[in-house]
């Protein structure tokens, strides 16, 4: 898995996201793709197959009133004209907030969490697909769904992040 990263999760940029994904301001979700957008054309490894959000649960997804990685990858397809599915990979579980767990606690939270949507599993099979998240720290939910997705035929996944958190001691 390669994993793109556009930003570290640091000033000014965490603030920035925590408005973005915890202050319902969904319009920065614009300025922040570009950032990811440039990160991703500096990359390499081409271009994948389709774009997919990492998922949130519907209680979440409800709380929130939308995905903050739906409204990057959305905006990522269009500028890099790859198809972005919202519903492709789906989250099964309402799961703790990742954010205060170990890095084994968060593994296990995930277990079995996420699923391919059995009607669109053939879109996956043979296929290079990106996720697209706003926050990576463990890696732990991209490595679930890489997981779910693989299982499901993907022949490669990556991950494009906009922002990683530090390393403890970093």
């Amino acid at each position: 898995m390669q994993t793109i990263c556009a930003v570290d999760y640091a000033f000014p940029w965490d603030q920035l996201i925590i408005n973005f994904k915890f202050r319902q301001q969904p319009e920065l979700a614009g300025p922040l793709s570009q950032r990811l957008l440039q990160a991703v054309q500096h990359g390499s490894g081409g271009l994948p197959d389709i774009l997919l959000p990492v998922p949130l649960s519907p209680q979440r997804l409800a709380q929130r009133g939308y995905n903050q990685a739906w409204e990057l990858a959305r905006r990522l397809g269009q500028g890099l004209h790859v198809q972005a599915l919202p519903q492709l990979l789906q989250r099964l579980l309402d799961t703790p907030h990742q954010a205060e767990l170990s890095r084994q606690e968060r593994l296990h939270n995930l277990r079995n969490a996420f699923m391919v949507a059995p009607a669109s599993a053939g879109l996956v099979q043979g296929r290079h697909v990106a996720l697209v998240d706003d926050v990576m720290t463990t890696g732990a939910t991209a490595q679930e769904a890489a997981a779910e997705l693989l299982r499901n035929g993907a022949r490669r996944v990556d991950l494009w992040v906009l922002a990683r958190t530090a390393a403890p001691g970093n």
